[in-house]
């Protein structure tokens, strides 16, 4: 590499330093759970993980994915139209259209994938693509491809606003097809996005909503079945992505769900499936366990919500002011980015790994630690948790 790039890099990663924002890898020696042993650090209260139903250690699941390995091998060896797709695969993808409530599904090696893969694919430069502010980097950057690519029209509504919606959608009555795509769980936020009112306003405009569910998968609705069946609008959603590397056991790898012709035309014209090798067998095992789990134990949603519940509450009555909200996502707002850092690191040296958030992730002045809950989380391990908040709240006069 050039001296140039080197020393360019190196001064980058020094002004991390200094500024307090460099982020450092902490590293597991056991499978994501509750609690797990942390190099050099004993065991540790693990409070920011997307393991929401506590799936990634569930002994079925685990279990699954070895038998997928012994069955189908450690590769698919090949994309999925020449060699690579295997019938585990098909099993996956109709149980995913069935657990989101769509006729079909498609399976990426990530949701990353998925959303690059989607408005790219189908959309030409007689569309329109819009995008609420907030939403996750990866729609943002598949947004962005499918503009290079297809010099579709783009755009921005502000967040969570219906009237820009609205407004923006009006002007674009030229457009031959207009999508909306919002996240279902704002990730930085733990809002919910107003799927009623973003339908109504979809249909209005003729304009195909995606959701991107991928917080949403496993822990809105009374089973689980995500943001519409949250607002009793399963089936109504025109075309939803989401992730299988949260509540749905963790591992890796997401999807496309929507009408059969849609799930056919990504496969035949999708770059990341024309050009990737499908979705690992082992991981398709266990996504596919955790969603029968899923089916079986709905009781295990509710446990989510009793301790989000609880954990929210405690918060609140320690002093500390979560951003409002229902979801399993309690970001607590610090300031400025060295701030939570600086939070979530004395956080970890009383025992709990919770990450601190701030710029470029989210704006400037708005760092956070963001907790996230688990249902597999004991009344011990969240009252622990809650007592070093309030230690270091205290010390650092917070509370």
């Amino acid at each position: 590499m050039s001296d140039a790039l080197e020393s360019r890099i190196a001064g980058q990663l020094e002004q991390f330093r200094r500024d307090g924002v460099y982020k450092r890898l902490n590293y597991l020696e056991g499978p994501q759970a509750p609690r797990a042993r942390m190099e050099g650090r004993g065991e540790v209260i693990i409070l920011s993980s997307n393991n929401y139903l506590g799936l990634s250690a569930e002994p079925e699941v685990v279990a699954a994915g070895k038998d997928a390995l012994d069955r189908y091998g450690a590769g698919t060896a090949s994309v999925r139209f020449i060699c690579g797709t295997f019938t585990i695969h098909r099993e996956l993808e109709e149980a995913l259209a069935r657990l989101v409530g769509t006729d079909a599904s498609l399976s990426f090696v990530s949701c990353w994938n998925a959303n690059e893969a989607l408005p790219g694919t189908v959309l030409t430069e007689r569309d329109l693509v819009l995008s609420d502010r907030l939403n996750h980097a990866s729609i943002i950057d598949g947004i962005r491809l499918a503009k290079a690519i297809t010099k579709c029209q783009t755009g921005v509504y502000e967040h969570a606003d219906l009237a820009d919606l609205d407004a923006k959608l009006s002007a674009a009555r030229d457009r031959e097809v207009k999508m909306v795509i919002t996240d279902g769980i704002f990730s930085m936020e733990g809002a919910i996005a107003d799927l009623p009112g973003l339908k109504e306003v979809c249909r209005k405009h003729g304009a195909v909503l995606v959701v991107d569910d991928s917080h949403s998968t496993g822990v809105l609705g009374k089973t689980g079945r995500g943001t519409p069946e949250h607002f009793g609008m399963v089936g109504e959603v025109d075309i939803i992505t989401s992730t299988l590397g949260k509540a749905l056991g963790g591992a890796a790898g997401g999807f496309v769900a929507g009408s059969e012709g849609l799930c056919d035309y990504l496969t035949q014209r999708g770059r990341p499936q024309l050009f990737s090798n499908a979705l690992p067998a082992t991981v398709a095992g266990s996504a596919l366990a955790s969603v029968r789990f899923l089916e079986a134990h709905p009781e295990r949603v509710e446990r989510l919500r009793t301790n989000t519940r609880y954990f929210r509450e405690q918060l609140l009555a320690l002093g500390f002011k979560p951003l409002d909200g229902e979801t399993p996502i309690i970001p607590v707002i610090i300031g400025e980015t060295a701030a939570a850092i600086q939070v979530s690191e004395m956080m970890l040296d009383e025992g709990v790994f919770v990450t601190g958030f701030g710029f470029p992730v989210v704006p400037h002045g708005t760092a956070r630690v963001r907790c996230q809950i688990s249902a597999a989380h004991t009344r011990a391990d969240l009252d622990e948790a809650l007592a070093a908040f309030k230690r270091v709240g205290v010390k650092l006069g917070l509370i």
